[in-house]
């Protein structure tokens, strides 16, 4: 951790702005010009707005102050600010591919799993960047050695590192760093700081046996336990058992435009004509602010009713896949359906209870169905990162009415000062990618 996120970033930001112990750009050409580095600063401040706090701290101006970025915060701006910000701000494209292969090594790196071809990706890959940056910023001159200190060298071990202790996320130090967090409020006095972190260190020890021995781990809990369950006012349905609905909540009348995406939408779903589902689907929906997915997943907030406070970071933008029929605009062709990933801003969210006998019998309704539907406006992509998980917008596109469970996370936004538009970031990886499973479709 501290190699990459308190020494190498830090480093690479010294060089680019001029003021690394005292060198110039030498016979290259990477330092930003102080006005440049000032926009990328300021950019950086505005992108916590639109980065959901699930990514990271708020940075602030970064041209400004660096003082405060711990490594999470260079971890943050490293793997999804930077990306996008420094994208055509250097003088020649090189300097920013060499950093875009930094962040996909470590993307690598990041990985929950890593297989032996992974590992040797790594070994191979940091060699070939290693030997870049001597050529860009050592140049290979006794004079510039200060620009190789020992932080450089170590990036050649990280691949032995893994093989010896497994995936970085179970050796690097963020653990530490937050269990020496949670240490400090134990410090009662000035003069034994020493002594109120060993008692607590030890109290803390002595409830973990205890709680073991008498299989008490619940009980003797210092902070309350997260649970997936609900709470009041929040709402649960059995065929959506990986999502809870969260208030606010209202009854509302949905607008005509709205209301008719809704209505085919269950159409397509039931395979009814859309006057049957018309005639069947109360004036009167329920609304809703939030969606939380469960197993530790994301909450995504609903643009239309969730209020934006002064601090508010936007948890509106999400990820959603859903299948889609490779030929629909032959209709002399057997349908034949893909799973394609989209983004968008979450509007609106609708629960729908279809408990009524003359609804179930027209729908084909064995029993009483609650439906949960997500109104969401699609991002325009323009195009995506050729090396990274980056995907740029500049306008929406449709309203589209899908299935709640079509939603897989939330993402984030980053303005791209040099085109006005604005670069999409997910930091879910494979992990949260959906399974297509063609045999259940229609």
């Amino acid at each position: 951790m501290h190699l990459i996120w308190e020494n190498l970033i830090p480093n690479l930001v010294s060089l680019w702005t001029g003021k690394f112990k005292g060198l110039d750009a030498g016979s290259e050409d990477y330092e930003f010009s102080g006005t440049v580095w000032d926009a990328i600063g300021e950019a950086t401040a505005k992108a916590g707005d639109t980065l959901p706090s699930i990514f990271g701290p708020r940075l602030g101006n970064i041209s400004k102050d660096r003082s405060s970025c711990t490594a999470d915060a260079w971890s943050l701006w490293t793997l999804y600010i930077a990306p996008v910000l420094l994208r055509s701000r250097f003088k020649h494209v090189r300097y920013y591919n060499h950093f875009v292969s930094l962040v996909e090594l470590l993307n690598t790196c990041l990985q929950f799993e890593l297989t032996k071809d992974d590992i040797k990706h790594v070994r191979e890959g940091f060699i070939q960047w290693v030997q870049k940056y001597e050529k860009y910023y050592y140049q290979y001159s006794n004079a510039r050695l200060a620009t190789c200190p020992v932080t450089i060298h170590s990036l050649l071990h990280i691949a032995d590192g893994i093989e010896a202790a497994g995936p970085v996320w179970a050796s690097w130090a963020f653990p530490m760093e937050r269990f020496c967090g949670n240490l400090q409020p134990a410090i009662k006095s000035r003069r034994y700081p020493w002594a109120s972190i060993d008692n607590r260190i030890l109290v803390l020890a002595q409830l973990t046996q205890v709680g073991l021995k008498y299989d008490m781990q619940q009980e003797l809990r210092l902070r309350p336990l997260v649970t997936e369950g609900t709470t009041r006012g929040e709402l649960f349905d059995a065929d959506y058992p990986t999502c809870v609905l969260m208030p606010p909540h209202q009854k509302v009348v949905v607008e005509k435009g709205l209301r008719d995406k809704i209505i085919g939408a269950l159409a397509t779903r039931f395979d009814i004509r859309v006057p049957t589902v018309r005639s069947h689907i109360p004036q009167q929906l329920d609304q809703w602010g939030k969606v939380r997915i469960l197993n530790e997943g994301d909450t995504a907030h609903a643009a239309a009713l969730v209020r934006r406070t002064e601090d508010h970071r936007d948890r509106t933008f999400v990820r959603y896949e859903v299948f889609v029929d490779k030929h629909a605009r032959n209709r002399k062709r057997k349908p034949e359906y893909e799973l394609q990933t989209f983004f968008g801003r979450l509007e609106r969210i609708f629960s729908i209870r279809i408990e009524a006998d003359a609804a179930l019998r027209a729908l084909h309704l064995d029993a009483p169905t609650t439906i949960f539907l997500a109104a969401i406006k699609s991002c325009a992509i323009q195009s995506s990162h050729p090396r990274l998980d980056i995907h740029y917008y500049s306008a929406y596109g449709a309203l589209t009415v899908v299935d709640i469970q079509c939603i897989q996370c939330v993402v984030g936004r980053v303005q791209d000062v040099s085109s006005r538009g604005w670069g999409i970031v997910d930091r879910s990886g494979a992990l949260s990618r959906a399974l297509a499973d063609a045999e259940n479709i229609g």
